[in-house]
């Protein structure tokens, strides 16, 4: 009987050695497929928005093109189409976005 339970204890002992081995491989391919393509988005995100500027064309979520016209914080003062009177203030996180000017 002894013998029956050490060999049913190494076996037991394997199994959760490869058991947590699964589980740490789940969770590396799960980081470098959900986890760092998410970071990488937010600092692109990040630096777009820091290098944002007056006269700057951009899109924003909800599909509208404008043009910057004022910047604070985290607002922005969008003009958008031919008319100039249409004028309105949006978080800068609203940007999808942004062209240059003299970029070609």
């Amino acid at each position: 009987m002894g013998i029956l339970l050490t060999e049913d204890a190494a076996t037991a002992a394997g199994s959760s050695v490869i058991m947590i081995g699964y589980i740490v491989i789940l969770i590396v391919v799960f980081y470098f497929i959900m986890i760092r393509p998410q970071k990488k988005e937010q600092k692109r995100m990040a630096a777009m928005l820091s290098e944002l500027s007056v006269g700057d064309a951009v899109l924003t979520n909800s599909g509208f093109y404008g043009t910057v016209i004022d910047i604070t914080d985290d607002t922005v003062i969008i003009e958008f189409g031919n008319n100039k009177n249409c004028r309105i203030p949006m978080q800068k996180s609203a940007i999808a976005q942004v062209e240059k000017p003299d970029a070609e």
